[in-house]
């Protein structure tokens, strides 16, 4: 496997985010939602408007993981008020880690999570947090492979479908 490469995503990027948003969601969810619902939450959760908006977030990092200089996969954080949830000035959200499927076991996901952890280390949080689907068995354990505790649920809407996300947490040892 060739070496794997992080960069941070700019406005200039918003493109190839928007096409790698897209395509791993849907690789990753498609077989267990609706196609309707799938397409309303592409076209909204990832429109060139909604990601401009996140780009320009002070709150919100993008960063891609590369191979050869092709996006295999991109990690998204969230900070104090950007948060989807706790907004705590203390902890970093992973708000998505998605990486393309025939990626999946190279090591893409595990470079883009250690990535989030120098980030929380370099901001002094206290903990990162996320929410993963509980129908998302790979994901639940990768995180608690890495250490992540369940500490709550909440619901995430697809579409028409309220789905339950599993809340982990993971406090930083500085």
């Amino acid at each position: 496997m060739e070496q794997i490469e992080i960069k941070q995503v700019t406005l200039n990027d918003i493109v190839k985010l928007q096409q790698i948003g897209r395509q791993t969601f849907y690789e990753t969810f498609s077989t267990e939602n609706t196609e309707e619902n799938m397409t309303n939450y592409l076209n909204e959760g990832f429109s060139i408007e909604k990601l401009t908006a996140e780009l320009i977030d002070k709150n919100v990092e993008f960063y891609f993981a590369t191979v050869d200089k092709n996006v295999v996969g991109y990690l998204k954080l969230n900070f104090g008020k950007s948060q989807t949830e706790l907004q705590d000035d203390k902890a970093l959200e992973i708000e998505r880690i998605y990486v393309l499927k025939e990626f999946h076991g190279k090591k893409v996901g595990q470079v883009l999570y250690e990535k989030a952890i120098n980030i929380a280390k370099q901001e002094n949080t206290d903990y990162v947090w996320l929410g993963v689907w509980q129908e998302n068995p790979r994901a639940i354990n990768f995180y608690k492979k890495n250490g992540f505790v369940e500490f709550d649920k909440h619901i995430f809407k697809l579409g028409d479908d309220e789905q339950t996300d599993i809340m982990m947490k993971f406090k930083i040892m500085q």
